[in-house]
């Protein structure tokens, strides 16, 4: 049932959220993809800028000869050709180090926004994928465009989309399932991913006049077709006021007589008052409702034994259990949608519950799942229930999942015509088969559950479904004007689906009633996980339960295995071999297993490396220029099984031999090359084969120039003297003590504190008198630490912040936290005074001119 207050809420939240979870099969830019752009090739708006560093910061790690950098505004616009139309992956190498909350940004693809994306923080280039899209033959036109902007941009790649191949095991949760139930269950999976079932939900407590048949017979007579699933409602049978409106019966007929699929919702009402309402009581339906806003029943309590809201909840599952006894004896199983949209609008708290059942939040809300799966499988002995379950695709839709154990189908409710599409167009149907949001919720369960359309307003078009292979399970247009108007509906639109090869309409339904005589092969386990770091590389045995079929072949992909090299069948024992394993990339993989009847297995293969990354030591160096003779710099490698591929600073690639050398597990960086650097902090980055990238960073000085003229004293306080908190506080005062200007940004402090727990951190300049923006951070970490500091926070200064007279001083109010806002100790910090709330000399804080030590006593 849909409700006007999910409307708009529904629109802003979605707005911000839609997508944002990682998609199936992870595509990363690499040289095998099918197009793959740097950043700074693509057609850049002139707000957006070319960088290799910012605010003087390197950010080393990116390829080609930059990054994007988008603030707050811009669009990336490049265009990529295919070779036919169907789905592909898009996603982009990137960085979004500002907020742990992450940026919006929005995807265009052929004139058609497709979402908003929240990219998440990181500090390292990183890969997101923004899902599949449909792309058409020829060339595509794709634009990033900037929501919350503030992000940067290395490469942007498509490739084919790596589609679950659908194959799920008709495996019902309950191992009691009546047999007519797992007849439906066996035909839904041989049927999911190759054809969709068409459906349609009635209305009821007498609505139409009390014609329940209107929407079917304006189907058939539009298309001259019935659907094969019948939508119903079991909300009137409940202890307020128990109106019999014949739904039980008219299941029964639909399944018994007419030869259809049943599936049910529960609209289980609450009084609205509920502390003055006594169990038993007679409510009017009027006085009952479902809306969290509406009734003061406390959600909460609804799964503690003994409050008044649990007896109540146990009194509602009984009514409901009669009408599904009685479907049991009639041998009617029924796709049960209980407690269902229970994220609403997102979140983990309940807020953006629609319904009563989700307002206390997730975990509340799969103890009541966990309640009626209980008590209706086990108290009740029923066991003609395929359970679905609603989900979403919110970054936090995840954590409402009941689990796998208590869930069959995973549904969605699709309603985008007029709220929740990105194509700029109103009042005509949305036929869009939302492919990318299909996939996402295969991915909820690695694709052991199938996935179907549970509720929707327009239905998809044959062209968009079957060109996407958006693999739907079902269909269920809403009652009403959800189907029948021409705002949601294109009757030809309807007619084509319903005439189509691919739906499945009542006729076409086998005697679901009959006994399947077709005997199924089965494997346990149906997923493994594989390391591919050598000494956790083992073969992976996989039970067989032949029931009298054979194994013609094993396929990953088109890719047919070889026995005896990549696996061994011994009796019912199949031997996946670690050699074979070990050549899948990281990811997951689909193995089938193709027997010579029956519906084939599919063993879902996890492929993870726990390799080690390779490191380097030390990971700071100086390198003066002035030294006589200079001085080579070494780095020891402990390569841990990697390989060194390349060595770069910046955009620029070391020479072998020339820049440095390697020899065994040892580099030399020459003293030529390491003379043609900038004075101050170069990243110097180690590229392995596997694996992260270690950093060198290399402080170049120079000590034949002099010492800028002035006396530099630092003085410093902190804000916040809390021996533990979230957030250091340290305030500077420079102060020239001598008779010469200093040029500020030939100056650097540093605040040396341990970090207490290994986070990123993020840096704020309150207040400035030279003006926060001519203030720059960077955190450093030590390459040994030390009594009293493990980092340093080194404050620096842009040219635009002038210079200081003599007899001047400058004031920064600096403030510091970890990402994750987790507490530091302050006590032991070596730069740390908890006596001082004023401005003092601080010879813990030091400073530098031009890289040389003028203030303070180093560590």
């Amino acid at each position: 049932m849909k409700n006007l207050l999910k409307k708009a809420s529904a629109f802003m939240l979605a707005f911000t959220l839609l997508l944002g979870l990682i998609t199936t099969a992870p595509v990363h830019a690499d040289d095998t993809a099918l197009f793959t752009i740097e950043g700074e090739d693509a057609q850049l708006t002139s707000d957006l800028q070319v960088a290799t560093e910012i605010y003087g910061q390197p950010k080393p790690g990116f390829s080609g000869s930059g990054f994007v950098w988008m603030q707050n505004s811009g669009t990336i616009t490049f265009t990529v050709t295919v070779p036919e139309t169907g789905m592909y992956a898009i996603s982009t190498r990137y960085m979004q180090e500002l907020s742990p909350d992450g940026r919006l940004q929005y995807l265009t693809v052929n004139g058609a926004t497709k979402g908003s994306y929240m990219l998440p923080y990181t500090t390292t280039w990183s890969n997101f994928d923004f899902g599949f899209h449909k792309l058409k033959q020829g060339s595509n036109t794709i634009q990033l465009k900037s929501g919350w902007g503030f992000a940067y941009f290395d490469t942007f790649t498509v490739d084919y989309a790596d589609l679950d191949p659908l194959n799920v095991q008709p495996v019902l949760t309950d191992s009691k399932a009546t047999p007519e139930t797992q007849r439906l269950m066996n035909y839904l999976t041989e049927v999911y991913g190759n054809h969709m079932i068409s459906g349609q939900q009635e209305i009821y407590g007498g609505g139409n006049d009390g014609n329940t048949e209107l929407e079917f017979d304006w189907i058939h007579n539009l298309t001259g077709k019935y659907p094969a699933i019948r939508g119903f409602d079991l909300m009137n049978y409940n202890p307020l006021y128990g109106w019999e409106d014949g739904t039980t019966d008219r299941m029964i007929n639909w399944v018994n007589n007419r030869g259809g699929i049943a599936t049910a919702s529960w609209h289980i009402n609450v009084p609205r008052n509920f502390t003055a309402y006594q169990l038993g009581e007679p409510v009017d339906w009027k006085n009952a409702t479902y809306k969290p806003t509406e009734t003061n029943f406390n959600t909460a309590n609804a799964v503690v034994p003994g409050t008044k809201e649990y007896q109540y909840v146990k009194m509602t599952i009984k009514d409901l259990a009669k009408q599904l006894q009685i479907l049991q004896d009639n041998n009617v199983p029924v796709i049960f949608r209980p407690y269902h949209e229970a994220e609403g609008n997102g979140g983990l708290k309940g807020e953006g519950a629609w319904f009563w059942w989700a307002s206390a939040g997730a975990d509340v809300y799969k103890q009541l799942w966990d309640q009626i799966y209980t008590e209706l499988t086990e108290t009740y002995g029923l066991h003609n229930l395929i359970w679905t379950y609603n989900s979403y695709v919110y970054s936090t839709s995840p954590a409402w999942y009941p689990g796998d154990d208590k869930v069959d189908i995973v549904g969605y409710d699709k309603y985008n015509t007029v709220y929740n599409r990105y194509d700029g167009l109103s009042g005509v149907p949305n036929e869009d088969a939302i492919t990318s949001i299909f996939y996402q919720l295969v991915d909820l369960t690695g694709g052991k559950k199938m996935v179907a359309m549970t509720e929707n307003d327009t239905v998809p078009s044959v062209q968009n479904l079957t060109e996407e292979k958006s693999g739907w399970l079902y269909f269920l247009p809403w009652y009403g004007e959800h189907l029948m108007s021409s705002a949601f509906n294109y009757p030809a639109t309807l007619k084509t689906i319903y005439q189509s090869d691919y739906v499945i309409t009542l006729d076409e339904l086998p005697d679901l009633k009959a006994d399947d005589k077709t005997p199924r092969a089965s494997i346990t386990p149906t997923s493994v996980e594989f390391d591919t770091y050598a000494p956790n590389q083992s073969d992976k045995a996989i039970t067989v339960n032949f029931n009298d079929n054979t194994l013609t072949a094993l396929r990953a992909g088109d890719n047919a295995l070889t026995v005896t090299q990549d696996y061994t069948l011994n009796g019912n024992t199949l031997l996946l071999k670690k050699e074979f394993l070990a050549g899948l990339p990281v990811g997951e993989h689909s193995i089938v297993f193709d027997f010579n009847q029956g519906k084939d297995s599919v063993l879902k293969v996890k492929i993870v490396d726990s390799t080690p990354s390779a490191a380097i030591s030390p990971v700071n160096a100086t390198f003066d220029k002035a030294a006589n003779p200079g001085q080579d710099l070494s780095a020891s490698l402990t390569l841990n099984g990697h390989q060194l591929a390349s060595i770069t600073n910046g955009n620029y690639t070391l020479a072998s031999g020339q820049d440095y050398t390697e020899s065994g597990a040892d580099v030399v960086l020459s003293k030529s090359y390491l003379a043609t650097l900038p004075l101050g902090q170069n990243a110097i980055t180690f590229h392995f084969n596997g694996g992260n990238n270690a950093v060198l960073t290399v402080n170049v000085v120079d000590s034949s120039v002099p010492v800028p003229a002035g006396d530099l004293t630092i003085q410093a306080f902190n804000g916040n003297t809390s021996a533990s908190t979230n957030g250091i506080s340290p305030r500077f005062k420079l102060v020239n003590n001598g008779d010469s200007a200093i040029q500020l940004s030939d100056v650097k402090l540093r605040y040396y504190y341990t970090i207490d727990g290994e986070k990123a951190q993020s840096f704020w300049c309150d207040w400035s008198s030279i003006g926060s923006a001519n203030v720059t951070s960077k955190f450093v970490k030590l390459a040994t630490p030390v009594a009293g500091a493990d980092y340093y926070l080194e404050i620096g200064f842009t040219s635009s912040a002038g210079t200081l007279n003599p007899g001047q001083s400058a004031e920064v109010q600096a403030r510091f936290s970890k990402t994750d806002w987790s507490n530091y100790n302050q006590a032991d910090d070596y730069s740390f005074k908890a006596s001082s709330n004023q401005f003092a000399d601080n010879e813990q804080v030091t400073g530098y001119m031009n890289g040389q030590l003028v203030w303070g006593i180093e560590l």
